[in-house]
């Protein structure tokens, strides 16, 4: 499938130069998104497993039950930080086929952990698989797409991770079963609870070795082998992608931002210039404002959350299965509307909408008022979420850094992501005990109305924009 389109810009009134290979981009895309798929299914899945692997293993403290969910991320932590140097060294290519391997190893180590410690290692194994894709894929993706459809494509990987969530839940909910009527006692001897929370582990490796064999048929990114020096291969690809005119002008492009790279000394040193480390400062906010915005603590705690609203255990299943159904909805939303609205237009949009359902809903545990008005409020954040902050961090993150700098600039805005989840999944049963669900959610609302106005005054607009126009762009204008 072919589509002629305009030129790098997509600026209006420009000659219909370029004829894509539509059906070449998405494919391309797509396999490199199924990191995604598996990032979001081993973070999530967690959620739905825990109310049986927690008697399994004898969990009982805040701090036990806190570590459990949390200690995946010391792992994603490491693995963003180690991407960026390896996707630099090695290529964007090869670091998908490692973390293929990786998430498929780990998770069937995980669900047949045989003590707490062993499950916890496996747990962080798998927390790197995590970062290091929520670190390449993205990039990957936007460094093959063009300028007029980047936002759609690297939305898509937000797609994936949502698909691989709610993959998660409908894995977690069959397993369980009728669950309701069960105590803690019975659920430890129960099959779910020694052999069906395993299962929901080990499901993963499926796609995973789906993942391994398809991330083969990719080619490498053009910008990384221009960068390598082999313009030859560069070339080709981007002629499969948008025809030979459009391979011209984009090496053309490249070469010109390759050479000003040359001019502008590359160093662990330039992070710190003034004018890369207000980009730098502003994608560690992005990165920190989604995390702890709060959303994600609706996924990793819906047992405490919805129990507290009144619902028995497979009440709780079930409506785990509606969150993600409604992520879902609203990030297929967010693919159709990015490359049309805009980032920052959503991005703002979506902090307004989180903060307001925060308020609500710490106002709803505040007054006692449990049932469909908690789950109602609770789908509302987690719409305005799959549609702004989720996915449109990653465009912005995969778009605002420099090319020669991307990869660490990349690594470091992710890694700060992660401290942020480790910190919100770690602290929310704390939180939770000593301030109430009310208290909780109420400063959750807090921080998006501060993340609001950080976004006001730094985020800028990238749609449209080939990554060089938007680094040129940045190198010496203010967000605006």
């Amino acid at each position: 499938m072919h589509i002629i389109s305009d030129g790098p810009s997509g600026a209006a009134g420009a000659p219909n130069k370029y004829r894509f290979n539509l059906g070449y981009i998405w494919m391309i895309s797509a396999i490199a998104a199924l990191g995604g798929l598996l990032f979001g299914y081993d973070w999530v899945v967690v959620g739905g497993s825990k109310p049986f692997y927690e008697p399994y293993f004898h969990l009982t403290t805040e701090e036990q039950i806190g570590w459990a969910n949390s200690c995946s991320l010391l792992g994603c932590l490491l693995g963003s930080i180690i991407s960026g140097v390896l996707s630099d060294r090695i290529g964007r290519k090869k670091l998908l086929i490692l973390t293929a391997i990786l998430f498929g190893v780990s998770s069937i180590f995980t669900g047949w952990a045989t003590n707490f410690d062993i499950f916890v290692f496996w747990r962080i194994l798998g927390g790197v698989a995590i970062g290091v894709a929520s670190n390449i894929s993205p990039t990957y993706i936007a460094e093959v797409a063009p300028a007029a459809w980047r936002g759609r494509l690297v939305t898509m990987n937000q797609l994936t991770i949502v698909l691989g969530i709610l993959g998660a839940q409908i894995v977690n909910f069959f397993i369980a079963g009728d669950v309701g009527a069960m105590d803690h006692n019975a659920i430890r001897d129960s099959w779910q609870g020694q052999f069906g929370w395993r299962w929901m582990f080990t499901a993963v490796a499926v796609p995973s070795i789906i993942f391994f064999i398809l991330a083969f048929f990719v080619p490498e990114s053009p910008r990384w082998l221009m960068k390598m020096g082999k313009r030859e291969q560069a070339t080709n690809i981007l002629g499969k992608i948008g025809g030979e005119e459009y391979a011209a002008d984009q090496i053309a492009e490249i070469d010109a931002g390759l050479t000003r790279e040359r001019g502008e000394k590359s160093s662990m040193g330039e992070l710190f210039s003034p004018a890369i480390l207000g980009l730098l400062l502003t994608g560690i906010g992005l990165a920190v404002l989604q995390q702890w915005s709060g959303t994600n603590v609706i996924f990793n705690y819906a047992e405490e959350i919805y129990r507290s609203a009144g619902y028995d255990l497979s009440g709780v299943m079930f409506n785990i299965v509606i969150t993600g159904a409604i992520n879902l909805a609203f990030t297929l939303l967010a693919t159709a509307t990015v490359d049309k609205l805009g980032r920052r237009t959503l991005m703002l949009w979506g902090c307004a909408a989180i903060t307001i359902m925060h308020v609500l809903l710490g106002g709803a545990f505040y007054l006692g008022i449990t049932g469909p008005i908690v789950l109602l409020l609770t789908l509302g954040v987690i719409a305005a979420y799959g549609m702004s902050l989720a996915p449109i961090t990653w465009v912005l993150l995969s778009e605002i850094f420099p090319n020669r700098i991307r990869g660490v600039a990349m690594s470091i805005a992710v890694s700060a992501l992660w401290i942020g989840c480790f910190i919100v999944t770690y602290t929310f049963p704390i939180l939770n005990q000593r301030l109430g669900a009310a208290g909780t959610f109420w400063c959750y609302g807090v921080i998006c109305l501060a993340g609001f106005i950080f976004i006001a005054l730094r985020v800028p607009e990238t749609k449209g924009k080939s990554l060089e126009e938007i680094e040129a762009q940045l190198a010496h204008k203010k967000p605006k």
